[in-house]
C-alpha cells in the first residue's frame, strides 16, 4: 500500500495532538522528522539550544513510534550537511506521498523552505492551523485591521473575555485587568533569601547521546552543556509546571522584574522553552495558574502577571510576527548601524550587569525577560547595535528562542526598530534602573549616577546620549515626553561631556572590530 499522508513534525512541534494528526491513520500515514544543521548554523546557536531541540525530538519521535507510527526520522549523521528542504525534497521523491501536510511552522524562513522542497518534488504542501495557541494569526489580522494602533493590553482583554481566563462574571477578578504595578519590586539590601530550585531532569541515554553528539559536531559553538537539565518530553514539562506553581508563582508577581547576582532563575518558571517546543500546553498552564489564585495558593498579582506573559505578549508577540512577515526582520527606525560588541559571545566585560545576564546565558542558554529587555537589549538599544545582529544574537543563544516569539519581543520591544507597532515607546533608562532593580551596581566599576567622566555608567553616559541623537523622535512621542524634557538641565558643556563619554565608550567596544568568530558566522 503507497504512503497517503505524510505528516511533517518540526522541532517545535511536538505536540500529538495537533491537528494534523486529526485523520491520520497508523496503516495509510507517517511522520517525517529531521534533524539538518542548517538549523543549529544559519545563527551561530547555544550548544543547549541545539541540545535541547534534538533531544526533545528524539524523545517525540520514539514516542510516536512505540504507540504504532510509522516515523521517517532523518538524523544528522544521516545526510551530511543538506538543509532542511533539501532533506525533505529527496524524500518526498522517494516516498511519493499523496499528501504533504505541515502544521504552520513558527519561522517564515522554515516555512518558505518547505514550500520550496514540496513544490520541486512535484506536490502541494498542506499547512494546517496550530491550535495550540490560543488565537490564530488570521484572526489577529482580523482584529488588527478594527484598530488604528495595536496595543497588547487591549488584544489580552479580549482573550481573556473570551476564553473566560481570570473572569467574575464579566468583570476581570479583583475588579481590575492589569496588576502591574504592583509587580515591579525590587529585593531590597537583603536579598531573595532562600530560593526553591527549580525542577530540573536527570539526563537518560537519550539525552546523553545527544549531548555527547553536540559537543563532537559543535565544538566552538557559544555555551556549554555542564549544567543541561531542560524538560525533554511531555510528562517532564508537566512536572516543571507543578514545581512551579507549588514553589514559586506565589512571589512571582511582585519579585519578576527583580534581579540579582549569581541567581539566575528566582521565581521565575522555566516553562518558555517547553511551551515553545509544545511540550506544554498554554491552555494547561493558564489553567494551573488560576487554579492556584481559585485555590487561595497563589495571590492575584502573581497569577495575573503570569498569565499576561503567557495570554498576553505570547500570543501577541506571534500576531505581529506574521501579520509583519517577511518585511519584518528589516525595520531599523533608529537607523543603528553599529555592530554586536565581542563580549556578548564571551560574557568578558567590567560592566557587572552585562557580565551577569550573558554569563548566566552562556552557561544556561537562559536569562529571564528583564535581563533581556532592561540589561542586554538596553545596552544594545543604547549603544545603537544594528537591530538584525541583536535578533540573531538572542535566536542564536537561547534554548526557549524561536524566531515567530523572540524577533518581536527583540525588534520590537527591546529594540524599538518597528517604530512603535509593538511597543507604545522604546523601553530606554539609565543605570538607575538597574541599581534600582538589582544588586549588579555594588559590584561594579561604573557609577550609575554618573552620565559622564572615566567611572561613569556606560548605561548612564548612553542613555543621555540616546535621548540627545533622537530628541526630536522622542520628543512627539507622549510617553517619553517627559524624558526629553529633562535635557533642558543640560548646559552645553554638560552635553558635550555626555557625548565624549558615550562615544569613548564605543570606541572602546566597538574600535578594534570585536565581534566574534561566531557573530561573523551568523552574517556571513
Amino acid at each position: 500500500m503507497g504512503l497517503r499522508q505524510l505528516v511533517i513534525c518540526l522541532g517545535d512541534q511536538l505536540n500529538a495532538d495537533a491537528a494534523v494528526f486529526d485523520n491520520f491513520d497508523r496503516g495509510q500515514d507517517a511522520v517525517w522528522m529531521a534533524e539538518v544543521a542548517e538549523e543549529a548554523t544559519h545563527v551561530w546557536s547555544h550548544k543547549a539550544r541545539i541540545a535541547l531541540f534534538l533531544a526533545a525530538m528524539r524523545h517525540f519521535a520514539t514516542r510516536l513510534e512505540e504507540g504504532g507510527t510509522r516515523v521517517h526520522y532523518q538524523r544528522l549523521d544521516t545526510h551530511g550537511p543538506r538543509t532542511l528542504g533539501e532533506v525533505l525534497n529527496a524524500d518526498l521523491k522517494r516516498l511519493q506521498p499523496e499528501q504533504v501536510l505541515v502544521t504552520q511552522p513558527g519561522d517564515n524562513r522554515v516555512l518558505q523552505a518547505l514550500r520550496r522542497a514540496a513544490r520541486g518534488a512535484g506536490m502541494r504542501l498542506v499547512v494546517v492551523r496550530d491550535r495550540h495557541f490560543f488565537d490564530s494569526p488570521e484572526r489577529f489580522r482580523l482584529w488588527a485591521r478594527e484598530r488604528k494602533r495595536l496595543r497588547m493590553e487591549d488584544y489580552y482583554r479580549a482573550l481573556r473575555r473570551e476564553h473566560r481566563v481570570l473572569m467574575d462574571g464579566e468583570e476581570p477578578a479583583g475588579g481590575t485587568w492589569n496588576l502591574d504595578n504592583e509587580n515591579r519590586r525590587s529585593f531590597g539590601g537583603e536579598g531573595p533569601g532562600m530560593l526553591p530550585a527549580p525542577r530540573g531532569f536527570e539526563r537518560d541515554a537519550v539525552t546523553r547521546e545527544v549531548l555527547a553528539l553536540v559537543e563532537e559536531r559543535y565544538p566552538d559553538h557559544p555555551g556549554c552543556l555542564d549544567s543541561f537539565d531542560w524538560p525533554v518530553t511531555t510528562e517532564q514539562a508537566q512536572d516543571a509546571l507543578a514545581d512551579f506553581i507549588d514553589h514559586r508563582l506565589p512571589a512571582f508577581g511582585p519579585y519578576q522584574d527583580a534581579l540579582w547576582t549569581d541567581e539566575p532563575w528566582l521565581y521565575h518558571s522555566r516553562l518558555a522553552a517547553a511551551l515553545n517546543l509544545k511540550l506544554l500546553s498554554p491552555r494547561v498552564v493558564v489553567d494551573a495558574a488560576e487554579s492556584a489564585y481559585r485555590e487561595g495558593r497563589a495571590p492575584l498579582q502573581s497569577v495575573e502577571g503570569f498569565i499576561r506573559q503567557v495570554l498576553g505578549w505570547r500570543e501577541f508577540v506571534r500576531g505581529i510576527y506574521w501579520l509583519h512577515m517577511p518585511g519584518y526582520l528589516d525595520n531599523n527606525a533608529l537607523g543603528a548601524t553599529h555592530p554586536l560588541p565581542g563580549f556578548f559571545w564571551t560574557g568578558d566585560t567590567e560592566m557587572t550587569c552585562l557580565h551577569q545576564a550573558i554569563g548566566q546565558t552562556l552557561d544556561h542558554g537562559y536569562a529571564h525577560h528583564i535581563q533581556r529587555l532592561m540589561v542586554t537589549g538596553l545596552y544594545t538599544l543604547l549603544l545603537g547595535v544594528e537591530p538584525r545582529r541583536v535578533h540573531e544574537w538572542y535566536l542564536a543563544v537561547y534554548v526557549d528562542a524561536v524566531e515567530w516569539v523572540e524577533a518581536p519581543n527583540t525588534l520590537g520591544m527591546s529594540q524599538f526598530a518597528d517604530d512603535g507597532l509593538l511597543a507604545s515607546k522604546p523601553y530606554c533608562a539609565s543605570g538607575k534602573y538597574i541599581q534600582r532593580m538589582s544588586n549588579y551596581c555594588q559590584h561594579c566599576a561604573f557609577r550609575p549616577e554618573q552620565r559622564s567622566g572615566d567611572r561613569a555608567c556606560p548605561f548612564t553616559a548612553l542613555y543621555w546620549d540616546f535621548l540627545i541623537r533622537h530628541e526630536e523622535r522622542l520628543r512627539r512621542n507622549p510617553r517619553t515626553a517627559l524624558q526629553v524634557r529633562n535635557l533642558q538641565r543640560l548646559s552645553d558643556a554638560d552635553r558635550t561631556a555626555i557625548r565624549k563619554t558615550a562615544d569613548a565608550h564605543r570606541e572602546y567596544v566597538l574600535g578594534s572590530n570585536l565581534e566574534a568568530r561566531g557573530n561573523r558566522s551568523a552574517f556571513p
